[in-house]
This record gives C-alpha cells, structure tokens and sequence, in this order.
C-alpha cells in the first residue's frame, strides 16, 4: 500500500492521465457493436424518408446507447428514427413482431423525437 508520505510527481500523473484519456478514447471510438454502426455516419445515400407517420403499432424505446424499434403489425414496415439534431439514420425494413436497433441518445443527449417511414435504396 501506499503510505500518506509518498507522493507521485506531477509528469508522471500526467503521462498516466494523458495515457488513460488516449486509451479510453480509443475504446470508445471503437466499442460500439455493428448493430450500431452498420450503416455509417447517416442516412444512405439512396434511402428516401417520408415525412409520413408510421403506424401505431410500430414503437420505439430510446436509451443511452440503444433505440429500440418494435413492429407490432400484422404488416411489414420501413422505418427510420429522426433525431432533436437531425441525425441521419439509415431507413430499416421490419417484418412483423421484428426489432431493430438503431443509435441511442448518447452523452450529446440526442434524444429520438420520433419515427418515419421510408424507402430502402436496395428496393
């Protein structure tokens, strides 16, 4: 154990804290599964997004780190999430009783302000 009259010099506090951040940085930039990172930086290219409600039956549960959609229909459905800042997210078909999961609100407080639906660009 350390004794109250040992001291550790302020470099090496430095160089352990500045090694610390770097690595945690690293971990975060890569940490996040596929799932959440499958479709890149936004909305593809070709995917077109109604401004059309999706159906009532189709909800959604936001967290930290996940947005969860759920399709309760008896229909399949292709749905988008739309962020307070305008994120895009990629446009995701869902069979009946299907999931998806999309990026959550994360430490910006992002937060989902609701769904829509829209046009795969492989359709």
């Amino acid at each position: 154990m350390f004794s109250a009259s040992r001291s550790v010099s302020p470099l090496r506090l430095r160089t352990v804290l500045g090694l610390s951040a770097a690595v945690l940085g690293l971990l975060g930039a890569t940490g996040a599964p596929a799932a959440a990172r499958d479709a890149g930086p936004g909305v593809l290219a070709d995917d077109v997004v109604q401004a059309a409600a999706v159906p009532d039956c189709v909800h959604y549960y936001s967290d930290w780190r996940y947005t969860t959609v759920v399709n309760d229909c008896d229909t399949t459905v292709n749905v988008t999430v739309e962020y307070t800042d305008g994120q895009g997210a990629p446009c995701r078909t869902l069979l009946p009783r299907a999931i998806a999961t999309f990026a959550g609100y994360g430490p910006q407080l992002n937060y989902v302000t609701g769904l829509s639906t829209c046009t795969p660009a492989n359709v």
